[in-house]
């Protein structure tokens, strides 16, 4: 069996932010959040849900008759792992090439670029 892959697909890291946001969510209140910016089918936010728990980005517990499903992992970290994996799929694992690239292709203004000679001074420090 394929080990699952930590990167989240659009949908469900669309699902993810609401939750992440909201701390513990049911599947209306994820619906609702979701909705207001585009239409989406309360069954397939229940499904995506349902598939996030199964993967263990989310846990639920049992509050009346709905399910509260909280974050089961931090969003630093699972940002974190989406990173490494396109670093690792696109790069083969080089984070200096994508570095270079974004800073190439990205037009920084000039506070962004103080800030970003910043952050590497303090890294070499």
């Amino acid at each position: 069996m394929r080990t699952p892959s930590p990167t989240l697909t659009p949908q469900e890291l669309a699902i993810m932010k609401v939750v992440w946001t909201l701390k513990s969510a049911t599947v209306r209140e994820v619906h609702q959040h979701l909705n207001a910016a585009r239409p989406i089918a309360y069954t397939t936010v229940l499904t995506m849900m349902r598939i996030l728990e199964q993967k263990g980005h989310v846990r639920k517990r049992q509050v009346d008759r709905a399910f509260v499903y909280r974050p089961a992992k931090p969003r630093h970290q699972v940002i974190g792992d989406m990173v490494r994996e396109f670093v690792d799929r696109v790069f083969d694992g080089a984070s200096r090439p994508m570095l270079l690239h974004l800073v190439k292709r990205t037009k920084l203004s000039a506070r962004e670029r103080q800030a970003l000679l910043r952050a590497i001074e303090e890294i070499e420090e």
